[in-house]
Parts: C-alpha cells; sequence; structure tokens
C-alpha cells in the first residue's frame, strides 16, 4: 500500500510560520472599534507599520540568540531605525 506524501512537504515552513506570525498579532490587537473605513493610503501605512513591527520582532528574536559582538550591535542598530520607523509612521496616522 503506498503512503500519501505530506502536505506541502517541498514547502519551506517560514512561509506558513510568518503568516500564522501575522495572525496572531492582529488577534493580539484585538477587533477593530466600529467606524469609517479606512482609505487606500491609510490601509498602507498600517499595512507598512505592521511589516515594520513584524521585522521588529523578528530583529529582537534574532537578538537573543546573536553572539557575535559585531552582530548583536547591527541588530541593536536594525531594532533602533525599526522603531524610529514605527514612530514616524504612527506620528504621521
Amino acid at each position: 500500500m503506498r503512503r500519501t506524501p505530506p502536505y506541502n512537504g517541498h514547502m519551506a515552513r517560514g512561509f506558513e510560520s510568518k503568516s500564522v506570525e501575522a495572525q496572531q498579532e492582529e488577534a493580539a490587537r484585538g477587533p477593530r472599534p466600529p467606524g469609517r473605513p479606512l482609505t487606500p493610503e491609510e490601509r498602507a501605512i498600517d499595512d507598512h507599520r505592521r511589516g515594520l513591527e513584524l521585522t521588529r520582532k523578528r530583529t529582537q528574536h534574532d537578538l537573543g540568540r546573536a553572539s557575535a559582538p559585531a552582530h548583536r550591535r547591527m541588530l541593536e542598530e536594525a531594532i533602533a531605525s525599526l522603531g524610529r520607523q514605527i514612530d514616524d509612521l504612527v506620528t504621521r496616522a
């Protein structure tokens, strides 16, 4: 009897886990309060902010595992830069 190959056996797991991480992040924010729908520009800014937040979270995780001083310094600078970019988006919105 032949065994069925696993679902998506050849696809990298990273893509799926990033999607799950984004969904969990969105769920943690809670439901949006009812109000007017977002404009396309507001939606683009919100999408960009969420992407930056996920990147910052991943970089913080990488920093926790980094051991080389130069690598740690680079990650710390990246986290600071991402924080500034997020702050800029929030103040513009």
